[in-house]
């Protein structure tokens, strides 16, 4: 029924802002009358105008401003339905729960994270352990690399088995 550019969902082989890509899956789920899609976009779409930009005013004073459309970048967004994800896991722990659709449908945009034996290859290929005084200095160029890809604590046990 639907091809691939009308999947939901969105990685970034997929050539389309991640912006552009929810508003298309938007208005694909009100199409469809798919009300847990519908809101948990829209609930994404709403966290937007915690996205700023630093101006200083002709007073000198600092502020902030909105950013525009063609300033959020998708690790903005990224980062926002990180946020929303952290928080529905917390939620659903208190509720003794697992998962749930909402949690389902923000997974779907965040990227594949990086598991740990990629995380070991990388490590193994690019990391001198001799240049840190100890084996968790080296969490800084590691996290630098694979940024929201890779959870800190599984990189913090990885570089902990190091140490052995």
């Amino acid at each position: 029924m639907s091809s691939d550019s009308n999947d939901y969902g969105w990685d970034e082989s997929r050539g389309i802002s991640l912006l552009a890509k929810l508003r298309s899956d938007l208005k694909q789920a009100m199409r469809e009358h798919d009300d847990d899609r519908r809101n948990t976009i829209r609930q994404v779409i709403s966290e937007f105008p915690k996205l700023t930009v630093p101006i200083t005013l002709e007073s000198g004073k600092k502020s902030t401003r909105l950013k525009k459309d063609e300033e959020i970048t998708d690790d903005d967004i990224l980062g926002v339905i990180a946020g929303l994800v952290k928080s529905e896991k917390t939620t659903l722990e208190l509720q003794k729960k697992t998962s749930s659709p909402y949690l389902e449908i923000l997974n779907s945009y965040l990227p594949q994270p990086a598991g740990a034996d990629e995380i070991r290859a990388w490590i193994a290929a690019n990391i001198d352990f001799a240049s840190f005084k100890t084996p968790m200095q080296a969490m800084g160029p590691i996290m630098k690399h694979f940024g929201k890809k890779a959870d800190g604590n599984l990189v913090k046990k990885i570089l902990a088995g190091q140490s052995d």
